[in-house]
């Protein structure tokens, strides 16, 4: 489905970003694994590669300008173009705003937010100068359309993820460049950490926790030709917990 096209994953070295490289590189896209942790990203690309497939590991700092005008270079020197983009990398506060400090909300906003933009500004530009158009695809959350008890910063960056994609969209249309955005809840392992609890209480319409293939498969699908009429929209991959009413059981 994705034969010969370059796709770069940000977080690649775990849970959504694993499961999405994985599934790209599967469907014959060369995968450029963004991660802060190379070890990580590196076992994940081994992997790949002992499957046939085509990955190679880049470590940056998304919330850096610097380091993603390096990693956009070097992605195209390794692989010539970048064809899709899939924005995963996120960090959480977890925090009350009483609690929250400055430089914790400051990060958390560098990180999911800011990193998104940057990621989707550099990108775009190559796509650009390219001249043949590409597709990205942002990872929101649920936690962006609702209030939650105990995050304040990665909530305001989800939300501001969702209408960033929505903006992208709109700006890099006549480029020939689709932006959408997936909306998950719950998949695989919390934010920033390593380990997935199956027994971790959910509340939705499939009654399961959600795993990181369930949303590999939904990006999948949105940076292949099947949803070329597919453009600037918010797709919930949440297993229907957006459609309860709350309080709902």
């Amino acid at each position: 489905m994705l034969e010969g096209q370059v796709a770069i994953v940000t977080g690649a070295g775990r849970n959504i970003g694993e499961a999405t490289a994985r599934l790209l590189a599967a469907e014959g896209a060369h995968v450029a694994l963004v991660d802060i942790n190379r070890e990580l990203a590196g076992n994940v690309a081994g992997d790949i590669r002992a499957q046939d497939g085509s990955a190679e590991v880049f470590t940056a700092n998304v919330a850096e300008e610097a380091d993603v005008k390096k990693l956009v270079a070097d992605v195209v020197g390794r692989f010539g173009k970048i064809d899709i983009l899939v924005n995963n990398v996120a960090i959480s506060d977890n925090k009350h705003i009483l609690d929250v400090t400055k430089e914790e909300w400051d990060r958390v906003i560098a990180v999911t937010l800011t990193g998104t933009f940057l990621m989707s500004k550099h990108v775009a530009s190559q796509m650009v100068a390219q001249g043949h158009g590409g597709a990205m695809v942002n990872i929101g959350s649920t936690s962006g359309f609702y209030g939650r008890p105990r995050a304040i910063a990665y909530t305001s960056a989800k939300a501001g993820v969702a209408n960033l994609s929505r903006s992208l969209a709109v700006q890099l249309a006549k480029h020939n460049i689709r932006v959408n955005c997936v909306v998950p809840n719950k998949i695989g392992s919390p934010v920033g950490k390593d380990s997935f609890d199956p027994s971790r209480p959910v509340v939705n319409l499939r009654d399961r926790p959600g795993v990181p293939d369930d949303l590999a498969r939904a990006i999948l699908f949105l940076v292949s030709p099947a949803s070329d009429f597919i453009d600037g929209t918010t797709l919930f991959v949440d297993g229907g917990v957006s459609a309860l009413m709350p309080g709902s059981e």
